[in-house]
């Protein structure tokens, strides 16, 4: 334990922002704030400012860029993103974001934007019809409750744990733990090390519930009072400001067994390595595609669409897709998928050919569609009264993506893939 806590001391000296940095991004927001307040006045717009996010809960970790999350709640609760863009009209480095609910990025500086979000002002959580419209519960429910500093240090903690290892984020292009999430499960365990326990004892079989105010009385209660579709993931986080919303709906199993693995690496062998960014050595790991003769491939996609969560998703399902194409072919060894935060991401496959496929043919009483097939294949058997053809697989993964991407191309621009190049 005393080996775990001198490395979290260290982790949170390397995860925290410098005192002088967040001093500058605040100066930076405040003179923002006081400008949009001005406009908002002078355009007579009934809505409030404030800031929210990890800069709000003073959870933030040292990234790069920082997002500062603010939001305009009006009272009014019509075309929200169209009265913000209207206030916006004037300030400089504005971009709109295209989302459920339109929001703006403002660039404070060349490491900080300032993300300007609008929600309605609401009384009840069941008015809300974004995610964002409940930011303000949850800020003040934060804030109300974790007061205890070496809380709000292991909350850095283990955001600076889950960033490195790309588990950080609700995005679909990440689908794992959300910042909100992460400060309620912290505070609910108290500490970032029995945050990190309780969850390595999940297994994929069970689900894990956490109703931190105990709004239900049972399991059971949980299953039909909330949406069946947003009870999928491995573990499921009752929102304390919203009983019938669970906070942890994105986190897949993927996501989940990949935090696992690490959390049971860190817990078993404590290092600052856990809490480092690694890049994937696409080197070494062709280097041994190459002595266990699998052939390697890194392709590159671009898409047209918005960067971010849009751009992100697009390029993370046309992955999905390809391996899905791939796999009848080839046993893949090894792969990957990184979304550069732009349009562009890369993904990598080490595969090794299958030899051959079995095609299905037609039942061996249907005489018409055996002769058609019988044609079209040579190496004909029949097994259970059913037609079958062994076919060799010709060429290799390069060959096979070069003719898929032939074959395929509307397929690909309808997937929002505008480029797809070998490049590597």
């Amino acid at each position: 334990m005393k080996k775990i806590n001198s490395i979290l001391q260290e982790v949170l000296q390397k995860a925290s922002p410098p005192k002088q940095e967040l001093a500058s991004i605040k100066e930076l927001v405040d003179d923002f704030l006081i400008k949009l307040t001005k406009r908002i006045k002078a355009l007579n717009i009934k809505a409030e400012v404030f800031v929210g996010g990890s800069f709000a809960k003073g959870t933030v970790i040292k990234k790069d860029p920082h997002d500062i999350d603010v939001f305009l709640r009006f009272e009014k609760h019509e075309n929200l993103s169209e009265t913000t863009e209207k206030i916006l009209k004037n300030f400089k480095n504005v971009e709109k974001i295209h989302g459920s609910r339109d929001y703006f990025r403002i660039k404070l500086k060349e490491n900080a934007y300032l993300e300007l979000v609008p929600v309605k002002k609401i009384n009840n959580p069941k008015q809300a019809e974004n995610i964002t419209d409940l930011s303000y519960s949850h800020v003040k429910y934060i804030k109300s409750r974790i007061k205890n500093q070496k809380i709000i240090n292991d909350i850095r903690i283990a955001k600076a744990f889950c960033y490195a290892n790309n588990c950080y984020g609700a995005e679909s292009y990440i689908r794992g733990f959300s910042g909100y999430a992460l400060e309620l499960l912290v505070y609910h365990y108290k500490g970032f090390v029995k945050f990190l326990k309780a969850m390595v004892k999940v297994k994929p079989d069970t689900k894990l519930i956490i109703d931190i105010e105990k709004f239900y009385k049972n399991k059971r209660d949980i299953m039909i009072d909330i949406n069946t579709s947003k009870l999928e993931s491995p573990v499921i986080l009752i929102d304390p400001t919203y009983k019938q919303r669970n906070t942890l709906a994105a986190l897949t199993q993927e996501t989940f067994e990949k935090f696992q693995k690490q959390a049971i690496k860190f817990l078993k062998s404590p290092s600052l390595n856990a809490f480092e960014i690694r890049k994937t050595d696409l080197e070494k790991i062709k280097k041994e595609a190459k002595a266990k003769s699998h052939e390697f491939i890194l392709l590159e996609a671009d898409t047209d669409k918005q960067p971010g969560d849009i751009a992100g998703s697009k390029l993370l399902k046309f992955y999905r897709h390809l391996e899905e194409e791939i796999k009848p072919f080839f046993d893949i060894k090894n792969k990957g998928f990184n979304y550069n935060k732009e349009k562009t991401a890369r993904c990598f496959f080490v595969v090794k050919s299958k030899g051959e496929i079995i095609v299905n043919g037609p039942k061996a009483e249907d005489k018409e569609n055996v002769l058609r097939f019988r044609k079209k294949h040579k190496n004909i058997f029949t097994s259970k009264k059913k037609i079958y053809a062994r076919e060799k697989i010709k060429g290799n993964l390069k060959d096979f993506i070069e003719n898929w991407k032939s074959k395929n191309k509307q397929k690909i621009i309808g997937m929002s893939v505008i480029k797809l190049e070998r490049v590597g």
